[in-house]
């Protein structure tokens, strides 16, 4: 008995079996895919894009029935737009509503200035006559004082060779601050100024390490100079 595989062999036709071309594999057809996204779209750009589509698909033999209907699109295409205008036009109108807004209450502050102006010129320092008028009269202005001496002046190690961390509590009412150093022992002439800050703490530098030295502060403002502070001392690292 023959075999498919015994030699020789052929087909009716008189082909050998062994000659028989294999069939080429089926090739599998891509299948495209729409791309389409409203996400992020203007609304202006949004309403087009969709009147294109309609405009496309209006008479188009590939889709005959579409859904939803175009009709019931083409409505909310329209609906869409009227509402896009009514939001643009009421944007604009309310835009011009705040200028008109700020123009009028330029225009009245301008007013209120000019007559609160009349009545000062006009009482002439009387305060029952400014405030027969409805307004407030000014607090008298209360001179400033020579500040209250510097609390708690403390000195600590400073990362670097030669040099001292100073700090205190701040103070009311200073406009800045004098920081003088005087080796040991200070007396009434040894102190030299070092610093004049605006913050109540300090870096002094330059110092010899393992000398000793002593620290004080005073605020200042315009009233005059405020006492010293306890002075404080330290061994320079």
């Amino acid at each position: 008995m023959n075999f498919y595989d015994t030699p020789g062999l052929t087909y009716d036709s008189g082909a050998l079996y062994d000659d028989a071309l294999v069939p080429p594999p089926t090739k599998r057809k891509t299948m495209a895919k729409v791309k389409f996204s409203l996400s992020g779209v203007p609304d202006g750009d949004t309403i087009q894009t969709c009147s294109n589509l309609k405009t496309a698909l209006t008479g188009n033999a590939n889709f005959t029935t579409p859904v939803p209907a175009l009709t019931t699109f083409g409505t909310a295409i329209t609906a869409a737009q009227t509402a896009l205008t009514a939001s643009d036009n009421a944007a604009a109108a309310s835009k011009q509503a705040t200028a008109n807004k700020d123009a009028a209450i330029a225009a009245l502050t301008a007013l209120a200035n000019q007559l609160v102006n009349y009545v000062d010129l006009t009482a002439n320092g009387d305060e029952t006559k400014i405030l027969s008028a409805g307004l407030s009269v000014r607090a008298a202005r209360t001179p400033q004082t020579i500040p209250n001496q510097v609390m708690n002046l403390s000195l600590t190690t400073s990362d670097n060779a030669g040099a001292l961390d100073v700090h205190w509590d701040s103070l009311s009412g200073a406009k800045s601050f004098e920081v003088q150093t005087s080796p040991d022992p200070f007396t009434t002439t040894s102190w030299v100024t070092a610093d004049t800050l605006t913050n109540s703490q300090t870096t002094l530098t330059g110092f010899t390490s393992g000398s000793k030295l002593w620290v004080r502060v005073r605020a200042i403002n315009s009233a005059g100079k405020g006492a010293w502070s306890d002075p404080a001392t330290r061994i320079v690292p």
